[in-house]
């Protein structure tokens, strides 16, 4: 607790996290205002000289000036105790001066505004210090310059820490939105498998109610079609007990009493969608290597038709002339695999990315984890897109 207190009291504010490693720009910047301090400070000092500084001053105002100027290279680490530092150097040192000045303003840039305050009066105090000391010293230097400097460094300063905290609100504003809108798009695909969940439901205890009633409205019936009536009405009451227990947890809206929509189309349905991407122009390769698209569970086929469609509407979206290639491949009990790849289009090199991109992509996430799955995408180091999904297919 004590030494939180002190970080706060002495160095940058506890609510902002300490200066990140130098970037090529930091680099640049700081190697500039260490030449400048060092040009300025050189021509200030022979000045000095000219007019009569000699002696223990002479050596204490280079060595004092040296060690400011040296001290600029951790300012953004240190900034209020190199500050603190400065007041007595700039007291008796020439060639302190420009580092004095960046220093105050590097104050006023990160910390707050009551500790580049306390800084500015501290180099403040030290004006007649320096008159006093300093052959070349001038009273107008004393009680105009001084003061005048010193306030619109601060007020730079301030203004300069006043639109980084500014950038860095809006940043939070906009990532806060982001994860909301994140969240929305979840939230939207519970609900969107939750229709169609109920939509199969519906449809699949209406078969069983239709095969149920065939067996009681004639008992007459060959007993092979008997055991044909009863598998079907058997194999449909285990599926409808999958779908309804997949579909326990998830919320469904829309208005009270709205009619189900049709069963929603099953990976059965993968050669019509990829027929109708080929008759799009899509350069497409295929490789489906499931014996019957028919025999994969409904439950699960949805997703994996779902999956495809919207990767291969990314690819059109963003690549619209790169080749796209499609592997189906599964079986009961080892899963169902979709892998889509499809290489960078030259001419989107160096594209920015179109705003609001990716929302399909979360929603393909939420649906694949829900079903019990996982999946990657992304781009690899040249650039090319893969989308990997596994989905259960129990035995």
């Amino acid at each position: 607790m004590t030494a939180r207190l002190r970080f706060g009291m002495l160095g940058a504010p506890e609510d902002e996290e300490r200066p990140a490693p130098r970037s090529r720009r930091d680099w640049i910047v700081d190697g500039a205002l260490f030449l400048l301090a060092i040009v300025v400070g050189v021509a200030t000092h022979a000045d000095a000289v000219e007019h009569g500084l000699e002696g223990a001053l002479h050596v204490a105002d280079l060595i004092g000036g040296a060690a400011l100027c040296l001290a600029l290279w951790w300012r953004r680490r240190w900034p209020f105790e190199l500050g603190l530092a400065s007041a007595p150097i700039i007291a008796f040192s020439s060639f302190g001066g420009t580092a004095g000045v960046i220093l105050l303003f590097t104050v006023a840039a990160y910390c707050r505004w009551q500790q580049a305050f306390l800084v500015a009066g501290l180099q403040l105090a030290a004006a007649p210090i320096y008159h006093a000391v300093q052959p070349d010293a001038s009273a107008t230097e004393q009680y105009v310059v001084h003061p005048l400097v010193t306030v619109a460094v601060v007020a730079s300063g301030m203004v300069v820490r006043g639109r980084r905290e500014a950038r860095r609100e809006r940043l939070g504003r906009t990532q806060a939105e982001q994860q909301l809108r994140v969240e929305q798009i979840r939230y939207g695909e519970r609900a969107r498998i939750a229709r169609e969940m109920h939509d199969v439901l519906a449809h699949r205890i209406s078969l069983l109610s239709l095969h149920a009633g065939a067996l009681e409205f004639r008992p007459e019936a060959q007993p092979e079609e008997i055991a044909r009536a009863a598998g079907v009405v058997r194999s449909s009451a285990h599926q409808a007990l999958e779908d309804l227990r997949a579909m326990i947890g998830l919320l469904r809206d829309g208005a009270d009493g709205e009619a189900p929509q049709p069963p929603q189309p099953t990976l059965a349905a993968l050669p019509g969608l990829l027929e109708e991407s080929r008759a799009a122009g899509m350069r497409l390769n295929a490789d489906v290597r499931v014996a019957d698209l028919e025999a994969v569970p409904d439950s699960i086929g949805r997703h994996a038709l779902r999956i495809v469609q919207e990767a291969l509407t990314n690819a059109r979206k963003h690549a619209p002339s790169a080749a796209v290639d499609l592997r189906v491949d599964g079986a009961p009990g080892k899963g169902l695999a979709i892998e889509v790849h499809n290489k960078a289009p030259v001419v989107a090199a160096g594209a920015t990315e179109i705003p609001g991109s990716g929302t399909g992509l979360v929603g393909l996430a939420e649906r694949t984890t829900l079903a019990g799955g996982h999946l990657e995408h992304g781009r690899d180091e040249h650039g090319d897109f893969h989308l990997r999904a596994w989905l259960p297919w129990p035995e």
